[in-house]
């Protein structure tokens, strides 16, 4: 299988890099993930969905953290210390509430039970205190154990606790009388005095086994009911185990050896089928509970992901994860009857945990399996039955009963996957006595550092020489967002003091006016996001509100958004927002939906759902240079959002297909082909602020599949060119259509036309070298030029393709005869427009004077040649480079004319109007001679497209034969 290498980043230092045993799990929802260290008094915990984010730090043990714990609904944190305490803080908000106990010894083990009523704690002690969460008193003390306790785990079903000790004996407990109902000794590895690596169990989700290390460097599964031997995981483990960890469904185990392996086991057909090496031993792993990724902890600190744990072609580790009821005793259920369910509080504190026997009638059933068995698996179906056929009848199911007919409330609901917060694109997380970017575009920066309640924000642009001089600005409101154009700077905070007020400040850099500075304050709504335009400011407030300023501080416009926002951006007259349109789905991905608004207009000009890739989140949103919306996730991937196809997202970069391990990328900003990003080295996600980073230029690269013909970048040019081609297209449309109409953008197109070709030229040879004729046939019809057709037949030619030659031919005459067709079409439609024009000049001789008949004829003329350039982009700005013209077309054209002109010239002065316009007319008909394919990828009929340059290169060649005879 192959070996892939994981990154993992220090957030624990280590005692002179000595081992220490460190604690890492996941909250229930998949939202953070709490790190601790046996060396370090410091508890992290991280934002999983934003990991560059710095993490929350609690730093209430005096001495280093041994064990962590948290609540089935995620909102208590448990962690046990060398300093012999045990601590709860509120969760994910890490406030410290209480002590809830203490022992004589350094603290080992914590584990909650199902309903979150009560703590397992135990370490070096002689006993395990069950502790009430609820009023913090100590139920019941269980001793028996003669080492260290490493590890405890409640039953999934509510009847047992399970612990184990440093000299491998492990001792079921039964919670409703508090006995010991086996104890088996020796059956684990004894660590002895090595605090870095610490036995550990684990029962199955289902509640039916209990996983615990063995003496063979394997991993043994004991029966809930008898602890009898079922059967055991061996393979590729030369020392013995120090971790495992169940799969949510209990499909998939995973376990970490001294041998600093890591090997995941399909539990079910007992073989190992993914593993990974680390530098160091893995002391702690957690599975996620929502997709597929495993997260480690080794002895020194370090930690990171294990994506895609699972091989992608099995079942997800989170796919049907069993539901249970519990079947035994509710722990701590006020609203239970006296007696019904055995409460705790009337037993005795300490029990020795001698040989009362249990109070409930237990099945005995006699062992079928011998030691031997697990070298034995071949037997799948069989060994299931056995083990399916030791389960103890449930005597739990009347309790259940009746608490579902008193209405007692059992089931804590977790919350799900979380939504991602609102952030603001060119930002980095604040750090304490550090100075951190508020905002980074590709003008320029704003950082900020704080210092005894203020903090000290200076900006800076990137090119020093066009940019203004702007002082530093000392900030008494705590601004922690920020943007930045051209024009000015607007800032924001979030709520504060009593009325929870949220300030808005913006600052021009130039004015004509004093006192142009402006702020607004906003009671009980806080600033998530902000945007500035060409004139205008925008800001999106917790109240979903979209809030418009004009830039010297009208209120302009207010509106409502759909959803909670993620963040905001603008750009000359366009503002985009991103909204979340639905909770996150249970696989974390993030449901987000982006509109942009043209604020002149008043209009909304684009509104759809904004892609990312599965798993990730949005972490930079923007415009490019030429003003094409942008949007890039955690998982590396570039998207820019064109006309093609009615507006799709095209990814335009992934950072996967660079292939470069150990490296992040922190966008900046992109125009038509290059990426701009400051490259950080992993585990850093975004730059210091401290020194000026270094930016990079990536080139923009569709991520295409590995092709047979072997010219992606080739392929990759092909369509790259379309889509700018595509994007200048779009944009003359426009511009005709509001009457700006202009001939450098027809340039444009025409280069990207002619780079087009030359690109297919190239993708046909790769073609023909690579036997993939077919091919070469669907590219040679996407050429526009006819040099160029003819260009492609001399090469196959030259590669002796006869066959494809002739198929090139076809379809070079098939077009010829299209352009002779149409090209014979246009005396009549000259005459049609004749006939027109006649009667339009009777109607104004009958019915007009002659001095408005020559201003309405001025009026229709100056219609028509709007109308002409709004049909037909081809111009003579973009003929002449080339001398695409026809000269006896030309030639022809002006005899008539001139003859037209000499035999008209005796006439009256309205016939020699008449004669002029009709003159103009031809022309403007003439013209359509001209006209280019508006898209070569989409050949128009011959009734609805216009000649294009064929005719006219044939044409020109004709001339220039004339012009040598």
């Amino acid at each position: 299988m192959k070996i892939r290498t994981i990154k993992l980043r220090e957030v624990h230092k280590s005692d002179n890099g000595e081992s220490s045993f460190c604690s890492l799990l996941w909250d229930h929802s998949g939202q953070h993930i709490v790190t601790a260290s046996s060396s370090d008094n410091s508890i992290c915990i991280h934002d999983a969905l934003l990991p560059s984010n710095a993490p929350k730090i609690l730093r209430n043990h005096r001495e280093g953290v041994t064990a962590l714990a948290i609540s089935p609904n995620s909102t208590c944190l448990a962690s046990g210390s060398v300093d012999h305490s045990v601590k709860l803080y509120k969760f994910p908000g890490g406030d410290f509430e209480t002590n809830i106990t203490r022992f004589t010894l350094p603290l080992r083990a914590l584990s909650f039970n199902k309903s979150g009523t009560m703590l397992a704690a135990a370490g070096d002690d002689e006993g395990i205190k069950l502790v009430n969460t609820v009023d913090g008193t100590i139920a019941r003390v269980l001793k028996g154990h003669k080492g260290s306790v490493t590890s405890l785990a409640f039953d999934p079903k509510g009847e047992y606790l399970a612990s184990l000790d440093s000299v491998g004996t492990i001792i079921f407990w039964e919670l409703q009388s508090g006995n010991t109902i086996h104890v088996l000794k020796g059956l684990a590895p004894n660590n002895g005095s090595d605090i870095s690596v610490m036995n550990i169990l684990g029962w199955s989700p289902d509640g039916e086994m209990l996983a615990v290390p063995g003496l063979k460097n394997d991993v043994v599964m004991y029966d809930r009911d008898t602890a009898e031997k079922l059967f055991s995981l061996r393979g590729d483990h030369s020392e013995p185990i120090c971790f495992l960890s169940w799969s949510p469904n209990g499909k998939y185990m995973a376990t970490s050896g001294v041998d600093r392996q890591v090997l995941i086991w399909d539990v079910d057909k007992k073989q190992d089928i993914e593993r990974q090496k680390f530098n160091d031993c893995i002391s702690c792993m957690s599975w996620k509970p929502h997709g597929n990724a495993l997260a480690v902890i080794d002895v020194i600190g370090k930690y990171g992901l294990w994506e895609s744990a699972v091989p992608s072609s099995m079942r997800s580790p989170t796919e049907d994860i069993p539901s249970l009821r519990s079947s035994g005793f509710v722990l701590f259920d006020n609203e239970e009857e006296p007696g019904s369910s055995g409460s705790l509080s009337d037993l005795n504190e300490d029990s020795h945990g001698e040989s009362e026997p249990p109070g409930r009638k237990r099945l005995r059933k006699q062992s079928i399996y011998d030691n031997d068995w697990e070298e034995d698996i071949t037997d799948e179906l069989e060994s299931t039955r056995k083990v399916e056929s030791r389960k103890k009848p449930s005597n739990g199911h009347k309790n259940d009963l009746n608490n579902v007919k008193k209405g007692v409330k059992n089931t804590i609901a977790t919350a799900g996957p979380k939504m991602q917060e609102a952030f603001q694109p060119g930002a980095t997380p604040a750090q304490p006595g550090k100075r951190h970017f508020l905002c980074y575009n590709m003008l320029g920066n704003i950082t900020t550092m704080a210092h005894d309640g203020y903090s000290h924000i200076e900006i800076d642009f990137h090119d020093t020489s066009t940019g203004p001089r702007v002082p530093a600005m000392t900030d008494y409101f705590g601004f922690t967002m920020a943007a930045l154009n051209e024009n000015g700077s607007v800032f924001a905070n979030p709520g504060k003091g009593e009325k929870n007020m949220s300030t808005l400040m913006y600052r021009p850099f130039s004015t004509w006016a004093n006192n142009s500075e402006w702020s607004m304050r906003f009671e009980d709504e806080e600033v998530r996001a902000l945007a500035l335009g060409s004139d205008w400011i925008a800001a999106v407030t917790s109240l979903h509100f979209l809030r418009i300023f004009t830039e010297g501080g009208l209120q302009r416009y207010v509106l409502s958004l759909d959803g909670p926002v993620v963040t905001a951006v603008g750009f000359k007259n366009e503002l985009a927002v991103v909204t979340h349109s639905s909770p996150s789905l249970p696989s974390d991905d993030q449901m987000l939906e982006f509109r942009v608004f043209n604020i002149h207009n008043g209009t909304q000009s684009l509104r759809g759902r904004l892609p990312l890739t599965p798993g990730s989140c949005l972490t930079w949103f923007g415009f490019s240079e030429e003003g094409l919306l942008s949007s890039f996730d955690s998982k590396g991937v570039l998207r820019v959002f064109t006309n093609q196809f009615g507006g799709s997202w095209m990814p335009l970069f992934s950072s996967n297909k660079l292939n470069k391990e150990g490296e992040n990328y922190w966008v900046v900003g992109l125009n038509a082909n290059k990426l701009f990003c400051i490259v950080c080295k992993s585990p850093e996600s975004f730059p210091q602020a401290t020194s000026k980073p270094v930016l990079t230029l990536l080139d923009l690269s569709f991520p295409l599949a590995s092709s047979d013909l072997g010219a992606d970048s080739l392929e990759n040019e092909f369509m790259m060119d379309n889509m700018h081609l595509c994007q200048t297209q779009k944009r003359i449309e426009e511009m005709v259509a509001a009457g700006h109409y202009d001939t450098s953008l027809d340039d444009k197109a025409f280069n990207l036309e002619a780079s087009l070709d030359r690109c297919i030229l190239r993708l046909i040879a790769s073609c023909c070298n690579g036997d993939k004729l077919v091919r070469a046939t669907e590219l040679v019809k996407l050429l526009s030029l006819e040099k160029s057709v003819k260009g492609a037949i001399k090469l196959v030619t030259a590669l002796k393709l006869p066959n494809l030659a002739e198929r090139f031919n076809d379809i070079l005459e098939e077009r010829l005869s299209s352009e002779t067709d149409r090209k014979t079409a246009l005396p009549q439609m000259t005459s049609h427009c004749d006939a027109i024009a006649k009667t339009a000049n009777v109607i104004d001789k009958s019915f007009t004077a002659p001095e408005s008949s020559k201003t309405s004829k001025k009026a229709s003329s100056q219609t028509q040649a709007l109308s002409t350039s709004s049909l037909f982009t081809k111009k003579g700005a973009v003929e002449e480079p080339l001398e695409y013209k026809d000269e006896k077309l030309e030639e022809t054209r002006t005899t008539k004319s001139e003859k037209a002109v000499d035999v008209k010239s005796k006439s009256k002065d309205a016939k020699e109007v008449k004669t002029v316009e009709e003159t103009k007319k031809i022309k403007a008909v003439d013209q359509l001679t001209f006209n280019r394919p508006s898209n070569p990828f989409a050949k128009s009929s011959s009734k609805q497209e216009n000649t294009s340059l064929f005719d006219s290169l044939k044409n020109m060649k004709k001339a220039d034969i004339k012009g040598k005879t």
